[in-house]
Formats: structure tokens, sequence, C-alpha cells
């Protein structure tokens, strides 16, 4: 996206993707910096998620090259600093050409060039952590980062004291508002049978997908089954099963959705647990497993676990018998977990954010 005019007004530059948590908590921001009549240009990978995301706020997009930061052997491993070495070269042109007053990174791998470049330009960078522990991509911000925002207080001892802000996670309002008889419309639902969420992040669990699957003729008995799969993981075999309902993803349906839920399977990726509070939706946890992660989800569903607001079931222990027992336990139990969450303190973490960006936009 070339020509941008930005000639009028206070500028931001937002990042970050990879996956749609890095991408809904910005979503979530540019309602309010709208009010605040600021010029939004979103910067991230050339065909990421987050540019599949961004098309429907008619928002300019500058995509750069990026380059994943791996624990494991990969031959891209050898490849990808040299693309993170471009993608950081695009950033510093474009950052000049815009010229932001500050820059707001939701984090990814695809942030990590952005803030790099920007803070070496002088634009001051807020970032935000919502895992318990930050991220590699966050770790390599933080050195320049103004402000590091956070999502659980256990976070801040692993922050520089004078950057980190306890803040919550940005939830976009509009989920709030979903409407359950247009949900039941486009699922072919109805209301005689309550109804199960289950989502395994944007790219999907092939694990959650499976687990659900395989108990879904004892489910289908008691429940209604709304299954958001991820990209090319939906069942063709299925696709006729009365009262389950597939989709690879969803966008402005999500609240809708929502709305109708009334228990939710979930991974237990920081923002799906974020807007799963938000919206008091009792709730099992099936956070990704330290084999295939860094630890964070188990973390974030421990937390979530402690304070009553979930049941977690460990991936390794994951079976039929035990998917159906923890399904039908939530279930008979689902306003004990409500109330727990209703007893959670919600932090304005939009208030919270926009006004670290406006200091630093109002100083710079």
């Amino acid at each position: 996206m070339k020509g941008l005019d930005v000639t009028m007004g206070k500028k931001i530059v937002l990042t970050g993707g990879g996956t749609a948590g890095h991408v809904t908590p910005n979503m979530a921001l540019i309602p309010r910096l709208r009010e605040l009549e600021y010029d939004i240009v979103y910067m991230g990978s050339y065909d990421g998620i987050e540019k599949k995301l961004m098309e429907d706020f008619d928002i300019p997009y500058y995509g750069i090259a990026t380059g994943k930061f791996r624990r494991y052997f990969d031959p891209k491993n050898f490849s990808d600093p040299f693309r993170v070495i471009k993608g950081m070269r695009e950033a510093r042109k474009y950052l000049k050409e815009i010229k932001p007053d500050v820059l707001f990174s939701k984090g990814g791998f695809v942030s990590v060039p952005v803030v790099r470049a920007a803070a070496s330009l002088g634009i001051p960078c807020i970032i935000h952590e919502s895992d318990m522990t930050p991220g590699l991509a966050n770790k390599l911000c933080i050195p320049v980062a103004k402000k590091v925002c956070c999502n659980f207080p256990e976070t801040f001892g692993q922050l520089p004291p004078a950057k980190a802000v306890l803040t919550g996670s940005p939830i976009r309002k509009e989920l709030a508002a979903g409407n359950k008889e247009a949900a039941y419309k486009l699922c072919g639902f109805d209301n005689t049978k309550p109804v199960i969420m289950v989502v395994g992040g944007s790219l999907g669990s092939a694990a959650v997908n499976q687990a659900v699957r395989d108990v879904l003729p004892e489910l289908l008995k008691d429940f209604q089954v709304v299954h958001l799969c991820g990209k090319e993981k939906v069942d063709n075999l299925l696709l006729t099963t009365q009262g389950y309902k597939q989709f690879e993803y969803v966008k402005s349906e999500l609240k809708d959705i929502f709305a109708m839920a009334d228990i939710v399977i979930s991974r237990a990726g920081a923002n799906a647990i974020s807007e799963i509070l938000a919206l008091k939706k009792p709730n099992i946890l099936i956070p990704l497993p330290s084999s295939s992660s860094r630890g964070d989800q188990l973390l974030n569903a421990k937390s979530y676990e402690s304070q009553g607001f979930s049941i977690v079931i460990d991936e390794d222990d994951l079976t039929k018998k035990l998917l159906l027992e923890k399904i039908q336990e939530l279930y008979f139990n689902r306003f004990t977990y409500i109330d727990a969450m209703k007893k959670s303190s919600q932090r304005d973490a939009i208030g919270t954010i926009i006004g670290l960006i406006e200091e630093e936009a109002n100083t710079k």
C-alpha cells in the first residue's frame, strides 16, 4: 500500500500477527483510536492472517518480509534471520514515509522487525504480552519498548519494573453484542438442546478436533456442537451430521456464536481465554502441551483453573471417557463457573492502553 495521506491528526502504526491472537487485540483498539482521530496503519507480513483480518477495516496495510523464531531445529532457521533483516529494512523505509507518532505491537514473530525498525528511528513503541511469560518475539522487543503491557500480575517479575503496566487484554466490544437467533439460523440449530462451542485457535487444533469428533455420537444425544476447527480442518464426512456445524474460521459471526454457546471447549491461548472470561462462558481448556509449545498455555490454564473459571484437561490425559465426563460436569455446574467469572475484576484494558498510546503520541 503506497501513497498514504497522513497529513492530518496523530498517526499510529499497529503491528502483530502470525495467529489471530496477535491481531484481534489490535482490532479491539481501532474503534477508540478512530474516535480520537488517529490515522491508523497496519504493518504485517505479506500474506499472513493479519492481512486478511484487516481487510474489513479499510486501513492501509504494509506487508514486509518476516521470519519465524523457533526453539527447535528447522532448515529455515538458517534463512529466516535474513528475512527478518530484509523485513527491518522494508519497515524502516515505510516508517520513514508514514512518520507515525507511536507504534503499538501485539507481538508474534511478525512484529520484531517492525518494532526494532521503529525504535531505531526514535518512534516510541508500546508492546503487549498476553501470556504469563513473555514470548521470544516480545523478549526481542522489550529492550527497545517504552512500555510493556501485560495480562497477568505474575508477569511483572519478568519485565523491567519501569516499563511494566498491568492492562489486561483488549477485547472487542462487539463480542458482547451477539445475536443467538442469528447463530441458530447460521448453524441450522434450535433451542431444544444446549450448544457447545469448540475452538482450537485460528489455525485449529488437530488433537482437540479429533477428541471432539470421537465423542460426537454421545455428545449429540444431549448437545448441539458448533466447531471452529481451523483452516483446511473441516471433516467432509461429517458435513451432513444433524446438530453439528463446522467452520474453518468465522469473523463477524463469532459474536453470534458466542451468544448462542452455553459452554466452550478451547485451547488456552491468552486472547481466547480473555474473551471467554469477558463473556462469562463456562469452559473446558485443553492447553497446548509443553512438548508442542513453550508452556505458556499450561500456565494460562492453571491460573484460570485456580480462580475457578475453568476446567482443565491436559492433552496427554485426554480420552473419550474423560472428555465426556468433564463436559457433563461443566454443564451441570455451569452457574458456579459463571458466578466465579462475575466476581473477577475486569480492568479497562482498552482505556488503559489508549492512555499509554496518547501519552507517548503527545510527548514525542
